[in-house]
């Protein structure tokens, strides 16, 4: 059977603070891909570019907003509220 890609890649061992993995997981669809996702930041963290807010789903804006708030404060509260708000409408 041929391959889908010739691009070759290979399986990497990370740790990543929990709470970082499960707002990813929460942002991506059923069909989404966690290494396509993870795969494209490094590229970007390479070429230095920016992500641009205009390619980002509404969950994926919330999760880096809650990434840059202080998580005792009331920004952090009201955040997280939306991000379920979100999920539950997927």
């Amino acid at each position: 059977m041929k391959r889908r890609s010739k691009t070759r890649t290979i399986a990497i061992h990370m740790t990543i603070p929990v709470r970082l993995l499960e707002d990813l997981d929460q942002t991506l669809s059923y069909k989404q891909s966690r290494s396509k996702i993870i795969t494209k930041l490094i590229q970007n963290y390479l070429e230095g570019d920016q992500v641009h807010i205009g390619s980002m789903t509404k969950k994926q804006i919330i999760v880096n907003l809650i990434n840059q708030t202080n998580p005792e404060s009331s920004e952090y509260v009201l955040l997280t509220s939306l991000l379920q708000i979100f999920a539950k409408s997927d």
